[in-house]
């Protein structure tokens, strides 16, 4: 996966959680995931800094990369060095840096969204168990379904006390890992609607725009 799309993916399991029971998921993943899901609906906006660390399969770091994200209802905004990610819940707004933003729908069947990933993404996709609830967090394990993905599996860890995911690392088929973290978390975070949609009139280059 790209960059972005690791972020995305990532983003989604942090912020984004709806899940029905299936007989081959782990009942005590269940349980915590009800948990984070029932808690973040009681939020009024999110903010927070990420840091992207990826590693190669000898331990070797090949890119650390920091950013922010904001989140509200089905909004949100992601900024990654100079790209800018900005949605609605209708369109997204993909904002390259070097004068370029391209529109999508948000529901755009090629587009890898929060959005896509709200209902049922993991009894779908992942096969999923709790593997430790030592120390200060829980560490559950997803495993792909689709075994031609391209990554291997995927660790969450949700701290006890937010009851949130904070951490994350995935484990590509190279052995390659990324790893993931949330901090400066604000789940009281007053966010205007506008932080979402993207205005040209404040950047100072021409933009073009590709719809």
């Amino acid at each position: 996966m790209t960059s972005m799309r690791n972020v995305y993916l990532l983003l989604a399991m942090f912020t984004f959680v709806s899940y029905t029971a299936t007989a081959q998921n782990d009942p005590n993943a269940k349980k915590v995931l009800d948990g984070v899901s029932a808690k973040l609906k009681t939020f009024k906006g999110v903010s927070a800094l990420f840091n992207y660390v990826s590693k190669t399969r000898a331990g070797k770091t090949a890119s650390n990369v920091n950013g922010n994200v904001l989140i509200k209802d089905q909004k949100y905004y992601i900024k990654q060095g100079s790209t800018e990610i900005f949605s609605d819940g209708n369109k997204v707004w993909n904002y390259n840096g070097a004068g370029e933003v391209t529109i999508t729908p948000a529901d755009d069947a090629k587009a890898i969204t929060p959005q896509k990933l709200l209902t049922n993404f993991y009894d779908k996709d992942f096969v999923y168990k709790l593997i430790s609830s030592a120390g200060t967090f829980h560490e559950i394990e997803l495993t792909p379904v689709d075994k031609r993905k391209n990554f291997q599996k995927v660790n969450l860890f949700v701290d006890k006390a937010k009851m949130m995911v904070t951490k994350a690392r995935i484990l590509d088929k190279s052995n390659n890992t990324i790893e993931f973290a949330l901090k400066n978390i604000n789940t009281s975070a007053n966010i205007p609607d506008a932080s979402f949609v993207f205005n040209k009139s404040k950047y100072k280059r021409e933009i073009e725009v590709i719809e």
